[in-house]
């Protein structure tokens, strides 16, 4: 909205009209440290292969190759979105004024398509960074009906993959842990809008989404750590042809071998609502890198 460079109004005249602080224009965030990076993609791995690994005993295994105290890990791990006792991002607690749903799925079992939905965030590692990424996975087929990224925890790119993954399809039951996105009252309106019965993950049981944390260890090793992306942009790209790849591709020993897509009756690979290279140019602007 601001038009630098015009003839007739100053950029603090603009910025004073739209009520914006003048200062923040000028704004440069701070890149993190090196160390920081490397430490908090180490988390990232010890995370992906014991997801039941508190603070602690991820401390003792990082310190086999970094030094690092636990206090500077358990705050790694907040900002990171890693709860300690459970898999799940964001911890499992919710906000305390959030209400929380009952677990639905005790002795239940996907029976076909659009039956229970799972929703999730993981941490995706940059060369000099992160991003994060959320999916709506349909739990009978494993199909990856949305997805989203960002490089923040912040909530909107989880009510876009909820409101792309409702134009699709309305499954009967959706799941998610207690994390302060999913007990948010404006993800649950939309679930209640739709009239999805809301499920969320007990605090402590680890193996309530289960098979949404397969798909992040798929995505983290058939995909991200076998390479590192440089900017945001190539993180998106590599990760599209991925998610399209194991939608309609990859065989899946659970379905017998067949792709994801084929099991759910998705016909053609399906492209995110929102615009792709506005996404892109959306998360180059939030973080840049040299």
């Amino acid at each position: 909205m601001l038009e630098p460079g015009h003839p007739q109004m100053t950029l603090k005249a603009q910025a004073e009209l739209l009520k914006v602080s003048y200062s923040s224009l000028f704004y440069q965030p701070v890149p993190p440290s090196p160390r920081e990076v490397a430490i908090k993609h180490r988390i990232d791995r010890i995370y992906t292969d014991h997801p039941y690994y508190g603070s602690r005993r991820i401390t003792v295994v990082l310190n086999r190759e970094i030094p690092v105290s636990r206090p500077t890990v358990q705050r790694y791990m907040r900002e990171m979105g890693i709860a300690g006792l459970a898999p799940g991002l964001n911890t499992s607690k919710p906000a305390p004024e959030h209400p929380v749903y009952p677990y639905l799925l005790k002795n239940v079992t996907a029976a076909y398509p659009n039956h229970i939905w799972g929703i999730d965030i993981t941490y995706i590692p940059l060369m000099a960074g992160w991003l994060y990424l959320v999916a709506v996975l349909d739990w009978f087929s494993r199909f990856i009906v949305s997805w989203r990224l960002s490089q923040t925890l912040e909530l909107d790119f989880v009510l876009e993959a909820v409101d792309e993954a409702l134009l699709q399809a309305v499954p009967h039951i959706w799941n998610s842990d207690q994390g302060s996105h999913f007990t948010s009252p404006q993800y649950l309106d939309r679930l209640l809008a739709a009239q999805v019965q809301i499920s969320m993950d007990g605090r402590g049981r680890a193996r309530d989404n289960i098979f949404t944390e397969r798909l992040w260890r798929s995505v983290k090793y058939e995909e991200v750590y076998l390479h590192e992306y440089a900017r945001p942009k190539e993180a998106y790209r590599n990760l599209s042809q991925y998610i399209c790849f194991y939608n309609y591709e990859r065989p899946h020993q659970a379905l017998d071998y067949q792709p994801p897509a084929q099991v759910y009756g998705a016909c053609t690979p399906r492209t995110p609502v929102v615009d792709s290279t506005y996404q892109i140019q959306t998360l180059t602007n939030q973080y840049t890198l040299n």
